[in-house]
């Protein structure tokens, strides 16, 4: 399976459509999964099927997925990309917290690398709590951190997650970025700005919420008529549909839709194989316009 070709995650190059593990915790990515023997089953099932990209974080569960992962994949195979996130730390009740002082995100690294069984991780991108937030000082010491990180032979790639386009061009005077992680996705186009930054950069751009923020959003985009009918026509399902937009889109874009089981799975990684032609472009534009 192709998987929708491929894009350089800095020194790693990785399938365009990869994995994300977040939905294998518990509700509310909190806790145990719902079915254990599945979430393994999937993660062997993604690997198989040539997934190479694999996104996760320590707060996810929390400490759980990477756990799941270890157990699935150890050792992992050549060419396997594991992608985590820092400066968010779940406590024993659930809440989420800020943990990105320089010193709790080489924390973060390491805590990461001890689940997941790893000695090195593809990248780690720093998820930044308040986009709309004017990066200074504080940022560049966290740029600082994750730069020792690399030296250090822990991580080979620095990513960004959550940010505005004024920190990207921030982090780029200071340090290579190999990917930026911002929720994206038909119904909510507010990183275009990022997007094209990335794209103009080499830089991998990966939505997070590819079909939307669970919920009313998600749901509300799943039944658009318009994605109904783009999918009819291409006989694919909207999910698929609203999967293959992105990956037409931008050639830097990566995916990393979340599921928990093997069925999904498959018709996810389907959407790669979907190509559009300026028929379903223009129908989705008008459904969804874009500014593009």
């Amino acid at each position: 399976m192709e998987l929708g070709g491929s894009f350089a995650l800095g020194p790693w190059r990785v399938h365009r459509a990869g994995y994300g593990a977040m939905q294998l915790a518990g509700d509310g990515f909190f806790g145990p999964p719902r079915d254990r023997d599945e979430a393994l089953r999937v993660l062997r099932a993604a690997v198989a099927a040539g997934v190479d990209h694999i996104d996760t974080a320590q707060y996810y569960g929390p400490g759980t997925v990477n756990e799941l992962i270890r157990e699935a994949l150890h050792p992992y195979p050549d060419g396997l990309a594991i992608v985590s996130k820092v400066a968010v730390r779940r406590e024993t009740d659930g809440a989420l917290r800020r943990f990105d002082e320089p010193h709790e995100l080489r924390q973060g690294v390491e805590d990461n690398l001890t689940t997941l069984g790893a000695d090195r991780l593809a990248a780690v991108n720093l998820r930044v709590m308040n986009p709309s937030e004017t990066p200074g000082r504080r940022f560049d010491a966290q740029l600082a951190a994750l730069v020792k990180a690399r030296e250090d032979g822990l991580i080979d790639g620095i990513g960004l997650s959550n940010i505005s386009r004024s920190h990207l061009l921030r982090a780029v005077d200071q340090t290579e970025v190999v990917c930026v992680q911002n929720l994206f996705n038909l119904a909510d186009q507010q990183s275009l700005d990022v997007l094209t930054e990335c794209e103009a950069r080499n830089i991998a751009f990966v939505p997070y919420c590819p079909l939307g923020l669970p919920g009313e959003q998600r749901r509300r985009l799943l039944a658009d008529p318009g994605l109904a009918a783009a999918a009819a026509r291409l006989g694919a399902s909207p999910v698929q549909v609203a999967l293959a937009w992105l990956l037409d889109l931008a050639p830097n874009i990566l995916l990393i839709p979340g599921t928990r089981a093997r069925a999904h799975l498959a018709e996810n990684l389907a959407a790669a194989d979907i190509r559009f032609d300026d028929t379903a472009r223009a129908e989705l534009a008008r459904h969804f316009p874009s500014g593009r």
